[in-house]
């Protein structure tokens, strides 16, 4: 096990180790049990073969979800009617067993230990976990929704008080969209005022931790992904996070009662949290316009390795979270890898499953890490132990 670290604020931290991961009907998967290194594991094998399922059953584990699919019917294997995953971690000397089952028509189960979890809240932050893949380009393409979802991802893993505050926002955001579709041919005078302020003033009490601590998190979250980032360019270029949110300037229960009729027109809510936005830049301009492939793509691994190293700085976290990284070294040109490589190699994270069509991109990190490493071939859902 990589001894705890010890950092400047001195406080000691653990590393979450999976030790052991067994599968059975997940997606390609059929039936597999592998057993795991404490610092690299590398799965090789051509495209379409399993190697993210892997990744994705692991991720499971922590967020209680699929990274990729919602629908957990559609991630049992087609011929099959359950599924299953169970890993066995280590943190210390504390072992711990998380296990889902999976069932088409059921209601899933979700398991630590023998007890199963009245809330699949309750797991969240348990088991802190970054994930890197080809999917994070959609926070630069897509729309706002993906990028709040980036920073609510990783507040939920340290702060539970902010998962349940955006829960219940978000609960009434849906109360008070479904009143305005009610309402929608009534006019004002007819409004029932009073219910939509009762619901307003529930969500100002949800919403302004939400945005405090947002604001909280970007200031104390950008260092790490500059500092990523200078690494993996080599410092060519500036990189900056913005967090832009209509409660900078105004009183949103002012906000709810003045544009309340616009809204009737819109049909949802225009004013609040949920309408936050992170802005992206490479120098002083939108990152989506002036970056190229391969700076779009540091930055997002800039932002997902930062994200490692501020969980690790997390006083509610004191874990090194467990690294997923899924075909990562696409679109990169070759000075890019070695510094990514480099980077990873190092003592500041934790234990690492990584996955690539070509295991010469491993060879590096492999001889980095010769006594505490794995490698594992996957071909059409089955998987061995090559080294």
């Amino acid at each position: 096990m990589v001894p705890p670290r010890y950092n400047a604020t001195q406080r000691y931290y653990t590393t979450m180790i999976l030790r052991e991961l067994n599968i059975l009907n997940y997606k390609n998967i059929r039936e597999a049990g592998m057993s795991f290194s404490d610092k690299l594991n590398c799965f090789v094998g051509l495209n379409g073969q399993g190697k993210t399922n892997i990744l994705d059953a692991i991720y499971y584990l922590s967020f209680t979800k699929s990274a990729y699919n919602a629908i957990d019917s559609q991630n049992i294997h087609h011929d099959e009617e359950m599924a299953m995953i169970q890993g066995k971690y280590q943190d210390g000397g504390t072992e711990e067993v998380i296990s889902c089952g999976l069932k088409r028509g059921v209601k899933k189960q979700f398991r630590r230990g023998k007890k199963d979890y009245k809330r699949l809240l309750e797991h969240i932050g348990l088991i802190p976990l970054v994930m890197v893949s080809p999917q994070d380009s959609e926070l630069v393409v897509e729309g706002s929704d993906e990028r709040r979802r980036f920073i609510d991802g990783v507040i939920s893993q340290y702060n539970r008080a902010y998962l349940e505050h955006l829960t219940q926002y978000n609960a009434l955001l849906k109360q008070r969209n479904a009143l305005l579709k009610q309402y929608e041919n009534v006019g004002l005078d007819e409004l029932p005022v009073d219910l939509f302020e009762v619901l307003e003033l529930q969500m100002v009490q949800y919403a302004m931790p939400i945005y405090q601590e947002r604001v909280r998190f970007i200031e104390q979250f950008t260092p790490y992904f500059q500092e990523v980032y200078n690494a993996i360019s080599g410092a060519k270029e500036q990189v900056s996070l913005e967090y832009v949110s209509q409660l900078h300037d105004r009183d949103l229960t002012e906000a709810f009662a003045r544009t309340r009729s616009r809204d009737l027109i819109l049909g949802w809510t225009s004013q609040g949290v949920h309408k936050d936005e992170l802005e992206m830049k490479l120098g002083d301009y939108p990152l989506k316009r002036v970056g190229s492939q391969g700076q779009q793509k540091s930055y997002l691994l800039a932002m997902k390795l930062g994200q490692a190293l501020f969980l690790n700085s997390v006083h509610a976290v004191n874990q090194k979270p467990i690294l997923l990284l899924d075909d990562i070294f696409d679109k990169l040109d070759s000075e890019r890898v070695e510094r990514i490589v480099q980077l990873v190699a190092g003592e500041q994270f934790g234990q690492i499953f990584i996955t690539d069509t070509d295991r010469q991109h491993l060879t590096a990190l492999l001889t980095a890490h010769s006594e505490h490493a794995k490698v594992f071939e996957v071909n059409n859902g089955n998987i061995h132990e090559i080294n």
